[in-house]
């Protein structure tokens, strides 16, 4: 069954954690697809992934690259699951797909300073829970280390 988490983010924005995120899932050998809902995110979020660190390299393209289906991590606003990806990654928003099934790994990431993000967050968790789908709900402690709360 499809293992789906919720990020809850407060201590550190989008930016530091998905990179995190997707390395680990490569670590796995998984492929990886975020999807964000506006064009502006996805390529914010595209040329962060080209600079996030010194050390490492993230590989990774858009759905607009005629290569997209050989990316291992591929940034998207479609619905499609281009690279065959094991884990998504929901981001600004993006609602739950209808085939939650067809991932090992549903990661829904929301900014937990805003309102908006949160009651959106909250919907989508009544949402899977609703669907009978088991989800965990991960929140950063003090020192910034994540705590499953529930």
């Amino acid at each position: 069954m499809t293992e789906i988490w919720f990020y809850h983010l407060q201590r550190q924005p989008l930016e530091a954690v998905l990179p995190t995120l997707l390395e680990r899932s490569l670590g796995r050998g998984w492929r990886a697809l975020v999807r964000a809902t506006s064009d502006e995110r996805l390529s914010a979020l595209d040329d962060h992934l080209w600079t996030f660190s010194d050390e490492s390299f993230l590989p990774h393209g858009t759905d607009r690259e005629a290569d997209a289906a050989e990316q291992p991590v591929v940034l998207t606003l479609a619905e499609r699951n281009l690279n065959g990806a094991a884990v998504l990654f929901l981001v600004e928003g993006a609602p739950v797909p209808e085939d939650i099934a067809a991932y090992q790994r549903l990661v829904l990431l929301f900014d937990g300073n805003d309102e908006d993000a949160l009651a959106a967050a909250r919907a989508q968790w009544t949402r899977v829970k609703a669907g009978g789908f088991d989800a965990t709900y991960w929140q950063q402690d003090p020192r910034g280390r994540w705590e499953k709360k529930a």
